[in-house]
């Protein structure tokens, strides 16, 4: 997978490309030739690349790896400030918050952070207990950014009963 630095360096080598194309076009605009158009098409779809790539540089699209975190599946999303992620029953507490903080540099980006007045973003973790002819969500713990600007590490928060709840339903 491409990092954000390869991606800054394919945006400048596609605009030097987008200029070498405007000026062939411009040329060909000034001899008359008969694709002049088509060569518009191709600095037109050049700049698109140009800015796409630039737009690429910027954000990471690598995922946070934390040790010991398990996988989970996000299955609900807001796109602004609530998460929840599904996570195994039969998960330990330090699993647990491995995962929620792995969920946390994942999903809680800056563009999630609203101004003044929002609600503050929080992924919940879920388990699902099932038993006859019943299911329940469990939800076993949360995680929210930090409160103090200068450091804006995550909170987790863990509930021992309800993931105690969880745990005995996978056994």
């Amino acid at each position: 997978m491409l990092t954000p630095e390869q991606f800054s360096q394919g945006a400048i080598w596609l605009a030097i490309g987008t200029v070498v194309f405007a000026v062939v076009t411009a040329l060909a605009f000034l001899l008359k030739w008969g694709f002049r158009f088509r060569l518009v098409g191709a600095t037109g779809f050049m700049g698109v690349l140009t800015v796409g790539f630039f737009g690429l540089s910027f954000q990471p699209l690598v995922r946070a790896v934390i040790p010991g975190a398990l996988p989970y599946n996000t299955v609900f999303d807001s796109g602004s400030s609530q998460v929840v992620i599904a996570v195994p029953n039969a998960i330990t507490e330090t699993e647990l918050e491995a995962t929620l903080l792995q969920a946390a540099s994942n999903l809680l980006k800056p563009s999630r952070i609203g101004g003044a007045g929002q609600a503050t973003p929080t992924i919940r973790a879920r388990a699902i207990v099932h038993q006859p002819g019943v299911s329940e969500l469990v939800y076993v713990g949360q995680v929210t950014p930090g409160t103090d600007p200068a450091d804006r590490s995550p909170v987790v928060e863990i509930y021992p009963s309800k993931l105690a709840k969880a745990n005995q339903a996978a056994s």
